[in-house]
Formats: C-alpha cells, sequence, structure tokens
C-alpha cells in the first residue's frame, strides 16, 4: 500500500536521507579500516570528513535545517554499526551536526558560519573523549593526569606555564582540523556549484552484465521479522566482540541464511561481485597491516581471523541494512508514524537504509581513497544530486510507462516512428525524440537524432573515432546532437505533449549519461505517459533504476504499428 500523496517525504528530509547516507558510508567504510588499523586520531579524520561532505553539499542544498536533519538519520544509522560502542559516536555525529546548523543558522550559510561551526563541530569531538574518561574512571582520572604531568616536568626539567598546557594543545590540534575541514569542504562546494560534470565514455559491455531484480511481487511484510533482524544483528554483533568464532560463527551464519531465504528478492543488488569483492580486499588488508604492525602480539593467522571477521561484520551489517530498510516500509508501520509528528523521519530512515548499501558498493577503491582524498570527496558531492534522484524516483513510482524492446536491428526506431504517426494522426500531440540508424555504403555508420514535435534533424553519433566524442560501445557521440536532444526532452518543450518518445534508453543512461537526467525530469515533473525504446537485455536494469511501476512492454519484433497502438491507448486510458 503506498502512502498518501500528502503524507510523502518532504524534499529536506529527502536530501537529509541523501546527505546522512553519504556520511554514514564513510563512518562505516573508512571507520572500520581506521579503527582496526589502531592509526591514532583516527576520530578527527572521521569527523573531518563529516565536516567536509555537510559543508560541501550546503553549497548545492541550501535547505533550513539540513545538517542537524542528516546527522540525526547518520546517528541513528550507526546505532546498527558493527562497533561494541555506539551510543558515543552517535551523540558525537548527532551533536557535530547540531553545532554546524547553529552556526550557520547564526552567521549565516557562508565562511563565517561554516568555519565556526566546523571548529566547534571538531571542538565537541575532543571534549567527549575528555567527558568519556571521567565517566568511565571518575574524577580521580583528572588528578591522576595532575600528578603525571607534574612527575614529568620534574623528571624533565621542564615546566607547562599550566598542568593542562598538553590538553590545551591537543585542543589546538582538532581546531587546526576543524579549520582545514571548513577550507575544503567550501573549495569543494564552489566548485561543484560552478562547474558540471563531463559527460563520461562507457564500456557497453560492463553495463550489460550487471544482473538486475525483477518485478518485485507482493511483500509479506512482518513486524515479527523485523524485530527479529534487529535482534539478531544486536546479539550476533555482540558475540563477535565478546566470544569465540566457534559461537559467533553458527549464530551469524544462521542469520544470513535466514535472510536470504525471505529476502531472495530485494537482496541480489547486493550479490554483484564488486560489492563483496571490495569489503573483502579491505577486511583483508585492514588484518594484515594489523598483524604486521602488532607482530609481537598477533600472528598472520590471528590476523586472517580479524579480517575474517571484519568481513563477517561487514555482511551481518549490510545485509541487515537491506532487510531492515524493506521491513520498514511496512504499510502498518507508515501509518503509526504518519498519525504522529514524526511522521518524517521514518520515512527518511527507510528510504536512507535502502540507498545505503548501493552508496556503499559504489565508493571508489580504498588505495584511490587515501591517494586523492580531496578529489573522491568532490566526486561524492558531485553523486548527492545523482542519489537524490534515485530516491525521489523510487517515491513517485511511474505508471504510465510503455517499453519498447528488441534486440539491435529488431525495428525499435521504425517502430517508435509509425506510432508517432499514427498518435498524430489521432490529433495526440506527441514530443520527445526518435533515433533512426544511419546507413553508408550498406554499413551502419551511426544514427540520426529526430525531434518529433517539430520535426527537425541532426546528426547524432558516428562509428568513426573523433577528437573529444565521447563514446558508447563503438559509437561516438556529438555535443551537438547530445543538446539537441535534450532541448527536445526537455520539460519545458514538452509542457503541451500528451505522449513522449525517447529512443533509446540504455547501456550510457544507466550510467547517469545521455538521456537519463531529461528522463528524470519528465518522470517526476510531468504526468504524461512515456514511450522508451530499451535494449532486451536492459528492460530489468531500466525498470529497477527509474522504479517504473507495471510498464506495459511491447517487443517491437513481434507486433504490428497497428497491434502496439491498440495496446498503448489501452493502457493509458484512451481507448
Amino acid at each position: 500500500m503506498d502512502l498518501n500523496i500528502n503524507h510523502k517525504l518532504s524534499g529536506t528530509w529527502q536530501k537529509a536521507a541523501v546527505l546522512g547516507s553519504l556520511w554514514a558510508s564513510s563512518e562505516i567504510v573508512l571507520g572500520s579500516f581506521l579503527h582496526n588499523l589502531r592509526i591514532p586520531f583516527s576520530s578527527i579524520f572521521l569527523t573531518s570528513i563529516g565536516i567536509i561532505l555537510l559543508v560541501s553539499v550546503s553549497y548545492q542544498w541550501k535547505d533550513r535545517g539540513l545538517i542537524w536533519r542528516a546527522g540525526l538519520i547518520c546517528a541513528i544509522m550507526k546505532a546498527v554499526s558493527p562497533s561494541a560502542v555506539i551510543f558515543g559516536p552517535m551523540i558525537a555525529i548527532f551533536l557535530e551536526s547540531v553545532l554546524l546548523e547553529s552556526s550557520v543558522r547564526i552567521f549565516g550559510k557562508n565562511m563565517i558560519g561554516f568555519f565556526i561551526g566546523s571548529i566547534l563541530a571538531m571542538s565537541w569531538s575532543f571534549f567527549q573523549k575528555i567527558a568519556n574518561f571521567i565517566i568511565i574512571y571518575g574524577f580521580n582520572i583528572v588528578d591522576l593526569y595532575t600528578s603525571l604531568i607534574n612527575f614529568a616536568q620534574k623528571q624533565l626539567q621542564f615546566h607547562f606555564t599550566t598542568v593542562w598546557m598538553p590538553v590545551m594543545a591537543l585542543w589546538i590540534i582538532y581546531l587546526i582540523f576543524g579549520a582545514l575541514s571548513a577550507l575544503v569542504g567550501i573549495y569543494i562546494g564552489r566548485t561543484a556549484i560552478r562547474t558540471s560534470p563531463p559527460m563520461m565514455s562507457i564500456d557497453r559491455k560492463r553495463t550489460e552484465g550487471i544482473k538486475s531484480g525483477k518485478s518485485m511481487p507482493a511483500f509479506n511484510y512482518s513486524i515479527g521479522w523485523l524485530a527479529l533482524t534487529i535482534a539478531g544483528m544486536v546479539a550476533v554483533l555482540l558475540l563477535m566482540n565478546f566470544s569465540a568464532i566457534m559461537w559467533w560463527g553458527p549464530a551469524g551464519i544462521a542469520m544470513l541464511t535466514a535472510w536470504v531465504v525471505r529476502y531472495n528478492n530485494i537482496l541480489k543488488p547486493l550479490q554483484k561481485p564488486k560489492f563483496w569483492i571490495f569489503f573483502i580486499v579491505i577486511t583483508m588488508l585492514s588484518s594484515f597491516l594489523f598483524a604486521t604492525l602488532q607482530s609481537s602480539h598477533i600472528s598472520i593467522l590471528d590476523g586472517l581471523l580479524i579480517g575474517l571477521q571484519m568481513n563477517f561484520r561487514a555482511a551481518i551489517m549490510v545485509v541487515g541494512f537491506a532487510v531492515t530498510g524493506k521491513e520498514l516500509s511496512n504499510p502498518v508501520i507508515r501509518s503509526f508514524f504518519i498519525r504522529t509528528s514524526f511522521k518524517q523521519l521514518p520515512l527518511s530512515l527507510e528510504v536512507a537504509f535502502n540507498t545505503l548499501p548501493f552508496i556503499i558498493s559504489n565508493l571508489p577503491s580504498v588505495r584511490d581513497i587515501f591517494k586523492k582524498p580531496v578529489p573522491i570527496l568532490r566526486q561524492l558531492t558531485a553523486q548527492a544530486e545523482f542519489w537524490l534522484g534515485k530516491v525521489e524516483l523510487s517515491l513517485k513510482k511511474k505508471s504510465n510507462v510503455i517499453l519498447i524492446t528488441g534486440d539491435t536491428g529488431d525495428g525499435k526506431s521504425t517502430l517508435l516512428a509509425e506510432l508517432n504517426l499514427l498518435f498524430k494522426s489521432r490529433d495526440i500531440q506527441t514530443g520527445g525524440i526518435i533515433s533512426p540508424a544511419v546507413f553508408e555504403n550498406g554499413a551502419k555508420s551511426g544514427y540520426e537524432l529526430n525531434n518529433v514535435a517539430t520535426s527537425q534533424k541532426t546528426r547524432l553519433s558516428q562509428t568513426q573515432k573523433g577528437d573529444g566524442l565521447v563514446n558508447v560501445g563503438r559509437f561516438y557521440f556529438f555535443d551537438d546532437g547530445i543538446r539537441f536532444g535534450k532541448a527536445a526532452l526537455s520539460v519545458l518543450n514538452n509542457q503541451h505533449s500528451q505522449i513522449v518518445f525517447i529512443d533509446e534508453i540504455g547501456a550510457w543512461e544507466l550510467q547517469g549519461q545521455g538521456w537519463a537526467a531529461s528522463l528524470n525530469e519528465l518522470i517526476l515533473r510531468c504526468d504524461m505517459p512515456v514511450v522508451l525504446a530499451v535494449n532486451s537485455k536492459l528492460v530489468d536494469q531500466v525498470v529497477e533504476s527509474w522504479q517504473l511501476h507495471k510498464p506495459l512492454i511491447i517487443e517491437a519484433k513481434s507486433t504490428t504499428s497497428d497491434e502496439s497502438f491498440q495496446k498503448i491507448m489501452k493502457f493509458i486510458g484512451l481507448s
């Protein structure tokens, strides 16, 4: 059951879900790596990354209250972290976001507001560490510290102005990192709004090789399974922290098996080899380095066991996130919160839980993250709009979409052209693009692009390589052709169209290129039916990527234009 349109997730909470997931992905992936290597001041680096993401994305999204909402979502997601200690980091994440939000509320979203907020956020990380020591050991820890400093001064014949000078020096390091984080965040944010990412060439086989989930059948939601999932995650993670593999191994395998059996369909995106190879490499690398650095205490065999444990934790956590996200969409749960003043938070968490595994699976390699952190953070900032679009599409679930499918040469473009004429003969205004093949000497040499509404034409691509032309497979695309197509597909130029054609949605679009942004806008901003030409191999991927709800699928090779026209007219309710 879908939520009533009046109860849909607000724009600010959608953005907070994306930003919170980006932040959580850095906490999960890099946090596990840094902490298991026992790298000093690892919390500084994690806090810096969080600040940089918040500041840089704030230049794109200026929604009031975005920062603290993102912090709240990231903090809650931290509750299902593989770490044995979660409440301290949860409090730190949320209060860091609140301090940064407070600063920009007072001073504005400008350099002063971001600098002061970043310094306050980083300072909180420092003072919370001190507070933790006091809470754990009591105020006797203060006496122990002062005695230690006095003893050191006597032995070294060196006197501090105050016994708190070392603490203040350490605080200054945190302040410097806070200021640097603000500076990097401002630089990335300003760069992102001034320049748009260029079109990228891609290998078509790589995209076609990605497996995609089939259309989902009705799901049998269960409050019991949600409770079992949460309790099972907590239990397995506690066992992993406080018991031997003979206990947590079977328990974790049993939990994973139960999830795979019940949630087989929704877990298919997590079965990509790249996704798991990434986790295996990072955890095994961590264990090797850890064993090397601590060779006097830990053997290589013990290090491998640590790596296995880390990888097992990652599996439990990520699969648990996907399962929790699915069960949180239970209409019973959503209806309950809709009747309360907290209706936006659970919807936002559902989106964040569903988005996080895919953000993690698309993160750059660990080597690239450490080799060029600023460009990678800039890339993550640029991807914020991409993930927001995915969130909006998942909430839209457009239902009046027709897919004309077939392999290369099956006549998809020909069928679209004939359908266009049939619609026009009924005085139905059409829009969009059709791209018939161009042949020279009996061989395909590229594609032409036709504006359906104006009948204007231009050359879209060629097989001959050209300087500065991006390519998909063996075809090289002209910038003028891409601009021509985007103009024909714009919402402004289709505000009077009753049906829109797009030929075609393929490998390039699945990577966010080509007509992807245009299709996003048409789905989100318009209600008219859309007819898409799609290669048969990519149908499931297109349906999944654009969250299409029960599209009408017509095979170009096995149907006539008249038959297809009648099916479409009935499907869109005009017959």
